[in-house]
């Protein structure tokens, strides 16, 4: 029987109890160690594993991460911390000779992102970065209807995407709130999207225009709508007991270790208000890409929706292909997190979670309808396929799999929109990262 591999998870928050969990799941990994600035978190992780019938794993501060990679003889590193220091751990990581698999965003800004694929070419070495919505069935049988010519050459995409005001509210509340830290939600969050039409089209962009405000959270906007409380976090405050938009951490027990508790190591607040001041992310976005292919995309990001899901249109020179998903028709206010992973999204499906449709509208034809089976919890079964093709090897979506290059080439969308956003102009994704050729 072969020796596992030896893996080491850094960052110790709420995304990577899907990797401890599917780590230890598999007899051929162990995890051997756990980075992050906070002790209470590990410790929550370590307990996930010995109750998975593990070993715990050695704990190290952020800190003494390269001292890690050595001690520990460390073959396999995940990174799911705050994005803007992902850098930082793949680039020692590659550089060690260990493989590295980072959630997404790979980073978030260009000079950032140029280290790490400039890492990559001189290292040779192996990035997978976790894009998991090309593994939702949905989102697959939408790729296979294209590639058949189901409606010939595609020219347009038009994709509006609803953040309602739970999940959407929650970008607000956490670290994600600062764009130094998140990149703002045309890196964090969209480029899921902007890697799913990439994934789609087989296409690159290369001409991006922005246009962002921050119009409903934040305190300016609070004052002007009215739904501002007075408050700096929910935990201990009255005014936050019937705020539909509070998150109260000590309702859930996953919340309560990983942050209510954890908060005498860092001062980090999960549930932050998020009409206090602090803001600097945008929560409407509009897009307009151009693409090698001669397609273009209009896109739309709306986080403070009362319904949350996405409509995607792609017109071609055979038809038009239209897929709709309902991932809550209206946000329930005040309601409990009831996952075990702490999750307000992704983990659970919503209980007012509606349809789901594709539907195929050919030229001189009635409309076909191609809607697949599809589960919205674990991200529409994304999260265990996406654990298959990065620690399996499955074949069947190894080949899905986003290496470096595709990573930055959803990352660069949303890099070239915040330029756009400041500069008010066209931006060329050319002029914002050297991606090379594949």
């Amino acid at each position: 029987m072969s020796t596992p591999v030896r893996a080491a998870i850094v960052g110790t928050g709420n995304r990577a109890q899907l990797f401890t969990e599917g780590l230890a799941k598999r007899d051929a990994y162990q995890v051997v160690a756990l980075c992050d600035p906070n002790p209470v978190r590990m410790a929550f992780h370590n307990r996930m594993l010995v109750s998975a019938g593990r070993p715990a794993a050695t704990t190290w501060p952020a800190t003494q991460y390269d001292e890690m990679l050595r001690a520990e003889r460390v073959e396999l590193v995940v990174v799911t911390s705050v994005d803007a220091t992902h850098n930082t751990y793949i680039e020692a990581a590659l550089r060690s000779g260990v493989r590295v698999i980072s959630e997404k965003p790979m980073t978030t800004d260009a000079v950032k992102a140029q280290g790490i694929l400039d890492t990559v070419r001189e290292t040779g070495g192996e990035l997978s970065v976790a894009y998991n919505y090309r593994f939702n069935p949905v989102h697959r049988r939408v790729r296979e209807l294209l590639a058949e010519g189901a409606i010939g050459s595609v020219h347009s995409v038009h994709f509006e995407w609803l953040l309602d005001v739970s999940h959407g509210a929650d970008y607000f509340r956490r670290w994600h709130r600062d764009k130094a830290n998140s990149g703002g939600l045309m890196v964090h969050k969209a480029s899921h999207h902007f890697d799913l039409v990439n994934w789609w089209l087989g296409a690159e962009p290369e001409v991006v225009y922005g246009h962002g405000q921050l119009s409903f959270y934040g305190p300016e906007a609070g004052l002007r709508h009215g739904y501002a409380r007075d408050y700096e976090r929910a935990y201990g405050a009255a005014e936050a007991a019937d705020d539909p938009f509070a998150l109260h951490l000590a309702d859930n027990a996953t919340l309560r270790e990983l942050y209510l508790d954890a908060e005498g190591e860092d001062g980090y607040y999960r549930d932050r208000n998020v009409f206090a001041p602090g803001v600097s992310i945008e929560d409407d976005m509009a897009l307009l890409v151009g693409y090698d292919t001669g397609a273009s995309m209009s896109y739309h990001l709306t986080a403070y929706s009362p319904a949350e899901g996405y409509r995607v249109m792609f017109n071609g020179d055979r038809g038009r292909l239209e897929l709709e998903v309902e991932e809550s028709t209206w946000a329930m206010p005040r309601r409990r997190v009831e996952s075990s992973r702490g999750a307000l999204h992704g983990d659970l499906a919503a209980p007012t979670a509606g349809r789901t449709s594709i539907t195929l509208r050919p030229l001189w034809a009635p409309p076909i309808d191609h809607t697949v089976d599809h589960d919205h919890a674990g991200h529409g079964g994304a999260d265990a396929r996406v654990l298959a093709a990065l620690l399996d090897h499955d074949p069947t979506h190894r080949a899905d799999v986003a290496d470096a290059r595709q990573a930055a080439l959803a990352l660069v969308t949303g890099l070239a929109a915040n330029r756009s956003l400041v500069t008010g102009q066209p931006v060329r994704t050319a002029d914002v990262l050297d991606l090379g050729r594949d």
